[in-house]
C-alpha cells in the first residue's frame, strides 16, 4: 500500500497560530485596557500633598536657614505629625523617619550622583531627601510620575531642550517635572532637596539602578536601595497604602 499524507496539516497548523495569535492579543488588550483604568483612578492612591510639602520645605528653610541637619530633623518631625499618626490604632501611611548615616545610600541615575535618604516608598509614591555636599549633574530621565524637587540648600540649575535660558531654583523653590518630559540639571555645591514623586513608580527604578550594572558596580549601595525600597513598600502595602 502507498504511504497518505495528512492533506489538511498546514490548515491545522495554520489554524493553531492564528488561535494562538488571538489569545494573546486579547490578554494584551486587556492589560492595556487594566493598566489605562488604574492610571484614570491614581489620584485616588496618593497620599501627600505636593502642596503642603513645598509648604514645609519653605517652612524648614525659614527657620533653619542653611543648616541642612536641622532642615531634615524639622521635615520628618513634621511629617510625622501629619501623616503617621496613629488613625483607630493603625497609622496613616508608613514613614522612615531615622536620619543616622547608615540610613543614607549612595545613589547613581543618570550621571549625577549623591546621597539620598528614603522617608517613604510605594507604588505610587516615594519621598527621599537627596543632596550632596560637592555638587552633581545629570539627566531626569523620562517617568511615569510627576516629580517635585523642593531645593531646601544650595541651587539647582535645570535645561530642557530648546530653551535657551536656563532655569534657576533656589531655597524654598520648587523644580515640578511632569510625568514624560526631560531636562538636563545641576545641583551646585552644598545643595539637598525633598524629592516627592507621584504616578507609576516601579517603571522608574530601572533607571535609578542601571547606573549600578553599566557604571559603578557598587553592589552594596544597590543592595541597601532595593532592600530599603521593598520593606518601605510592603510596609504601606500592609496598611493598604499603595
Amino acid at each position: 500500500m502507498g504511504k497518505t499524507t495528512n492533506k489538511h496539516r498546514p490548515i491545522r497548523k495554520s489554524r493553531d497560530w492564528t488561535s494562538l495569535a488571538l489569545i494573546f492579543g486579547s490578554l494584551f488588550s486587556l492589560l492595556v485596557a487594566g493598566c489605562a483604568y488604574l492610571d484614570s483612578i491614581r489620584e485616588r492612591f496618593y497620599v501627600f500633598d505636593p502642596v503642603f510639602l513645598n509648604s514645609l520645605a519653605r517652612d524648614a528653610v525659614t527657620t533653619h536657614g542653611n543648616a541642612t541637619d536641622s532642615i531634615v530633623k524639622h521635615i520628618l518631625s513634621n511629617l510625622t505629625q501629619t501623616y503617621a499618626v496613629a488613625e483607630n490604632e493603625q497609622p496613616r501611611v508608613a514613614l522612615q523617619t531615622e536620619i543616622t548615616p547608615e540610613h543614607w545610600v549612595m545613589s547613581n541615575a543618570g550621571g549625577a550622583m549623591g546621597a539620598m535618604l528614603i522617608i517613604h516608598a510605594s507604588i505610587t509614591e516615594y519621598l527621599i531627601i537627596f543632596g550632596t555636599p560637592l555638587g552633581t549633574e545629570g539627566h531626569t530621565g523620562r517617568h511615569t510620575a510627576d516629580d517635585y524637587f523642593n531645593i531646601l540648600v544650595g541651587h539647582q540649575w535645570a535645561f530642557s531642550a530648546g530653551a535657551l535660558e536656563k532655569e534657576v531654583y533656589g531655597p524654598g523653590s520648587v523644580h515640578f517635572l511632569p510625568r514624560g518630559t526631560v531636562k538636563q540639571y545641576k545641583m551646585h555645591e552644598g545643595c539637598f532637596a525633598l524629592e516627592y514623586a507621584r504616578g507609576w513608580i516601579p517603571p522608574m527604578l530601572p533607571f535609578g539602578l542601571a547606573d549600578v550594572f553599566f557604571s559603578t558596580l557598587d553592589i552594596p549601595s544597590f543592595y541597601d536601595t532595593v532592600r530599603i525600597t521593598a520593606r518601605e513598600t510592603i510596609r504601606n502595602l500592609l496598611i493598604g497604602k499603595v
